[in-house]
């Protein structure tokens, strides 16, 4: 008996090749969902490079410019007699934030800086801070300086390996100021004696904990040696700064800044991914990466004032 074998399938019918793309066809079209991934880790690298940069390297090099313009600055007044010596200019003029007050001399720690007007986040970005409601040093009273631990240059990092005794120079308009430490306070230790009339004391002022994550406030108080200097009148009166000058404080008035260069950078990154589609990957990178660098810096930077003064 035969057995019958069931007919072939019918043949698959023939798909017609893909035609190839134009040479001018330009590159193939992109997902939108690839795009805004696109878009997105363009703004993050940017930003994550920023912070990094601000933070160390770039921050390490602005604090040494600004630092050498004070100094020149400084220097000027202080063969001009125009140096100031109080809450006002030698024109009667206040005194604006970031002004050169004061030459910082530790030889204990090789430390030779600018003291700036004011304690915010951006002020400390270029050295040390003085506390604008506070006389400066050499008067009368508790002069207040503070200074960062490890961002931008950290000229305070090495506070703690003072030891009571040490010798600490400031010069001002008034001269040289001359001053020994007597104690350094952390959170709990107990507040330095009374200041008696006529008397000069300085407070040096920086975080201390791991680097860049301040866990608390370390204090230096050290007694003037010599002679007060004259006090000039001082139209604000202790107090009064807001708590963008205090210890650890943020300044909170640059989410405006932070905001329109958050903006355009995302306008770069936007155009950078429409350019890659349209343009080509080399050419966009070349000219889209140090858009997107430069813009990074700009938002991390002004960011970076949110963070506490004293890192």
């Amino acid at each position: 008996m035969t057995t019958l074998s069931p007919p072939p399938p019918p043949p698959l019918p023939a798909v017609a090749p893909a035609p190839p793309r134009p040479p001018d066809a330009g590159p193939p079209p992109t997902r939108p969902g690839f795009a805004f991934a696109g878009v997105a880790l363009c703004v993050l690298a940017a930003l994550l490079f920023g912070f990094a940069a601000n933070l160390t390297l770039l921050g390490n090099l602005q604090h040494a410019r600004d630092q050498r313009t004070a100094y020149d600055e400084l220097r000027r007044q202080l063969a001009l007699g125009t140096a100031p010596v109080g809450q006002r200019t030698f024109d009667g003029k206040r005194l604006e934030p970031g002004a050169p007050v004061a030459l910082l001399r530790i030889p204990a720690l090789d430390l030779d800086e600018v003291v700036e007007e004011g304690t915010t986040s951006g002020v400390l970005m270029s050295g040390p801070g003085h506390r604008r409601d506070t006389p400066l040093p050499g008067q009368a009273g508790t002069s207040v300086v503070m200074g960062r631990q490890w961002g931008y240059g950290g000229p305070f990092n090495d506070l703690h390996r003072l030891v009571p005794g040490t010798a600490i120079e400031l010069t001002t308009g008034q001269g040289t100021a001359r001053y020994e430490v007597t104690a350094i306070r952390r959170a709990g230790d107990p507040l330095p004696p009374v200041l008696e009339q006529g008397r000069g004391r300085l407070t040096l002022i920086t975080a201390e904990g791991p680097a860049y994550t301040p866990s608390g406030v370390l204090r230096v108080d050290a007694d003037l040696v010599g002679d007060v200097q004259p006090n000039p009148p001082r139209p604000l009166a202790a107090g009064w700064i807001e708590g963008s000058e205090q210890a650890l404080g943020r300044e909170n008035s640059v989410w405006l800044s932070v905001f329109l260069w958050s903006l355009g950078l995302l306008a770069a990154a936007l155009l950078t991914t429409w350019a890659h589609r349209a343009w080509g990957r080399w050419q966009t990178w070349i000219a889209g990466v140090p858009v997107l660098v430069a813009l990074g810096l700009a938002v991390s930077g002004a960011a970076a004032r949110l963070l506490p003064n004293l890192l």
